[in-house]
């Protein structure tokens, strides 16, 4: 898409070319993903990886699966809940949540009192089904940022080790699963120099 990019640009690359606004970027993904929130970092992970299933994003969806794997969601599951979120093995209370932000990538100007009712009765409280909302909307935007610029997931990154490094760059769980380290600000220093980017592979997880 862009001429003084490599053809199979990465998106730390698409980043280095358009650094302005990136640095707010990654912070805003820190603080949706990782601050505190009711929802777990495992289930904003989850939601960040749906979405970008649902608009048939490889690159966001793989790299959020491995993210969310990290943070303890069963990566196994995403194959169910990509072909039919109503039978998958996730956490019923979850379910209303990911119909929310189906609806809200799919059509969502047919989102309705009745969808939010739905999250509320599953026992989620306002702030919940808001990082549900704002995840899913910030997903939206960095598909098509990704798709638009015509970035693929490199094929060096579905090799074991590879999966292995991302997750362990994406953090692991700990004592409070609801919040974590921030890693996408990490990114960051690695566009300002201040961080080593091992090889052309690695890069942002979204």
């Amino acid at each position: 898409m862009f001429p003084s990019l490599p053809q199979d640009a990465q998106l730390l690359e698409l980043f280095r070319l358009f650094p302005h606004a990136v640095p707010a970027l990654l912070d805003y993904h820190d603080r949706l993903l990782r601050d505190e929130s009711p929802l777990t970092v495992g289930e904003r992970e989850l939601i960040a990886a749906y979405v970008s299933g649902l608009n048939a994003c490889e690159f966001c969806h793989g790299a959020h699966a491995i993210a969310a794997g990290a943070h303890g969601i069963d990566e196994m599951l995403f194959a169910g809940l990509m072909a039919d979120p109503d039978t998958a093995s996730v956490d019923e209370r979850l379910k209303p949540l990911l119909a929310y932000v189906r609806k809200l990538t799919l059509d969502p100007a047919k989102i309705a009192p009745a969808d939010a009712r739905r999250v509320y009765d599953a026992g989620w409280d306002e702030r919940a089904l808001f990082d549900a909302i704002s995840v899913c909307a910030l997903f939206n935007m960095m598909n098509r940022i990704v798709l638009g610029a015509g970035i693929i997931e490199d094929p060096r990154l579905r090799s074991a080790e590879e999966v292995e490094a991302r997750r362990k760059r994406m953090g692991e769980a700990g004592p409070d699963p609801h919040s974590a380290e921030p890693s996408y600000s990490k990114l960051a220093r690695m566009l300002a120099g201040d961080a080593p980017v091992q090889n052309r592979a690695e890069g942002p997880a979204s």
